[in-house]
């Protein structure tokens, strides 16, 4: 082979753009002087896995889980377990990653690892309390930085309607966090009107975050299980919300979507179109994209070009800071991410919003080291 052929078959860096190496949880970064608060953090609880162990449904959904990530991914994650666990349960290590990406207060919501929709009602519950147990004591052991989003058992939704309301009105929590599925069967579906309708009535934050994806091994390569499946997921959810009427029935619901929303914002010309050209297409009482300026969108989207096209798509007032700490699709840099908003855009997607959206009391004075 002649070293023209030989040039011509080697990689062409040239073509691509330069790749930046993401900022890592836990390395410090350029704070912002004012008060930030992160929507989208998780905490683990090993008591959970004590009470999961060895039922066949477990079993089935790790086995399904792993196909459906594929090997590699698989192979990936179990490597980087060592260092993740310490963030997810210790509050000492959190408080040290929160100090260096320049969090303020963290709303913690459950690993959505461990939702465990399949369970039947006792386990369920016992499930659930564990989680918020683990929650209930790292607010407890700092109020001042951390505050509460538990879990319910969401596949009973009865029994997750009264969950809520103990939480709110008697533990102090101010939501709860759930997927966009249960055990199944998507969160728009009719059977879940009785959690939905508990939610309007406490003015509780609810922030859905999906795990995994039902395209199955289709995605299961170059972690696109993640990358592209769980976005995805958020965006169907989001549409079967607006689509068959949940945000109709229930005006006040305070949503939050993870992963800036997926890909619904920034493309919702075509639902308001399949609306206003179909007959079928009638379980809504507004333009699709009128429903995005009901919801609330957190801001990992990573780059500032995209979150400026978030804004665009459902206003300012509906972005709220999150990291997705601890995990490697976090984003740990907020001070980058906001470059180039105004004063005011920035104050307001660091904490000024989700305080507000929270019920927290606003900051008493800009923060020291901006």
């Amino acid at each position: 082979m002649g070293e023209a052929t030989k040039a011509s078959t080697a990689p062409s860096l040239h073509r691509c753009g330069r790749i930046h190496a993401p900022v890592r949880v836990g390395e410090r970064v350029r704070r912002m002087p004012w008060r930030s608060i992160d929507v989208h953090c998780h905490v683990f609880v090993p008591a959970v896995e004590s009470l999961v162990a060895g039922h066949s449904q477990k079993i089935a959904e790790a086995a399904a889980g792993a196909e459906a990530m594929g090997a590699e991914a698989g192979r990936v994650n179990a490597a980087m377990m060592s260092s993740l666990l310490p963030r997810l349960t210790d509050i000492e290590t959190r408080r040290a990653d929160m100090d260096a990406m320049g969090v303020d207060i963290q709303a913690v919501s459950p690993s959505p690892t461990q939702y465990y929709s399949w369970a039947d009602p006792d386990l369920a519950e016992l499930i659930a309390d564990r989680q918020n147990e683990a929650i209930a004591s790292l607010c407890a052991a700092d109020p001042t930085r951390f505050v509460g989003l538990g879990a319910v058992s969401l596949q009973h939704p009865e029994r997750a309607a009264r969950q809520l309301e103990t939480l709110v009105r008697e533990r102090g929590f101010k939501g709860v966090e759930i997927s966009s599925r249960a055990n199944d069967i998507d969160i728009a579906d009719r059977r879940f009107d009785p959690f939905w309708a508990k939610a309007d009535e406490l003015a509780a934050v609810v922030f859905i975050h999906p795990w995994g994806t039902t395209l199955g091994t289709r995605l299961a390569s170059q972690y696109l299980m993640n990358t592209i499946g769980q976005p995805l997921e958020t965006t169907v959810c989001l549409s079967k919300l607006i689509f068959e009427g949940t945000l109709d029935r229930h005006p006040g619901l305070k949503i939050i979507a993870a992963h800036g929303g997926g890909y619904l914002p920034l493309y919702t010309g075509r639902s308001d179109h399949a609306r206003a050209a179909r007959p079928d297409v009638n379980g809504c009482e507004c333009r699709p994209s009128d429903y995005l300026k009901r919801i609330w969108f957190d801001s990992v989207v990573y780059d500032p070009d995209s979150l400026r096209r978030l804004i665009e798509a459902v206003g300012i007032g509906k972005v709220v800071l999150g990291t997705d700490y601890p995990f490697d699709m976090g984003h740990y840099d907020p001070a980058s991410l906001l470059a180039g908003l105004d004063e005011k855009s920035r104050r307001m997607i660091l904490g000024g919003t989700a305080a507000a959206l929270l019920n927290l009391a606003p900051a008493e004075r800009p923060r020291a080291g901006g």
